[in-house]
């Protein structure tokens, strides 16, 4: 993990989409909520941020690459 993640940091949350394909995962914007475990093991609490509301979901998993279920640094532009 290139970051420490930290309780406020904006990351992304990669949505799972649906299960016929109509909607595709798509990265959301997230903050974190809380911080779980160690650095080799770190999960976290997000507030995710959807074009239709907000949702949280806790113990979620870090991924390098954007996976569905999973968050991630946001990419550098």
């Amino acid at each position: 993990m290139s970051q420490i993640p930290s309780v406020g940091r904006v990351v992304h949350y990669q949505s799972y989409g649906t299960p016929g394909g109509e909607y595709l995962p798509e990265p959301r914007a997230a903050i974190i909520t809380e911080i779980e475990g160690d650095l080799s093991g770190v999960r976290v609490g997000l507030a995710v941020m959807n074009p239709t509301g907000m949702f949280f979901n806790q113990d979620v998993p870090y991924s390098e690459d954007p996976k569905p279920g999973h968050w991630n640094w946001p990419p550098r532009v």
